[in-house]
């Protein structure tokens, strides 16, 4: 198993679909999160995965932010292991990468949402070191 590559290219995405959409039921193909992730990398979103040979057993997307509250930070939209890798070590894997990530870039902290109802989440998080310090809240704007 080798350390967590950048995945830069629209065939890596697409190779990583499956394991997104465990996450990410909503996106409703492959070509859909292909498409959001071009959006997104303009942005600044990353993309990492770390392989069992050509399999993808996790991912993490993340991206630098800055704001007033947290400074310059690291964002983490997306961090999943497939499901039938769990409780592996890959996703603490996943996070020492992340907060590496977070210093290499010159962030002040690493941030995540994670929902209220995500307690197995919430215990890793726990584990990694992260503390649940606000609750966002949000509100559907109608088109």
């Amino acid at each position: 198993m080798d350390v967590p590559q950048y995945v830069d290219d629209e065939n890596g995405v697409r190779h990583c679909y499956a394991i997104m959409a465990q996450l990410r039921p909503h996106l409703a193909s492959e070509n859909e999160f292909v498409v959001r992730w071009r959006r997104q990398v303009a942005d600044g979103y990353r993309l990492l995965a770390l392989f069992d040979g050509p399999r993808v057993i996790a991912l993490a997307g993340f991206r630098v932010q800055e704001n007033l509250v947290y400074g310059r930070h690291l964002y983490v939209d997306d961090l999943v292991t497939d499901e039938t890798s769990r409780s592996c070590g890959h996703g603490g894997r996943m996070m020492s990468r992340l907060k590496q990530e977070a210093l290499d870039l010159g962030c002040r902290k690493l941030v995540l949402d994670t929902p209220l109802s995500n307690l197995l989440g919430h215990r890793f998080y726990f584990r990694n070191g992260l503390l649940a310090t606000s609750l966002r809240f949000n509100i559907a704007i109608a088109s």
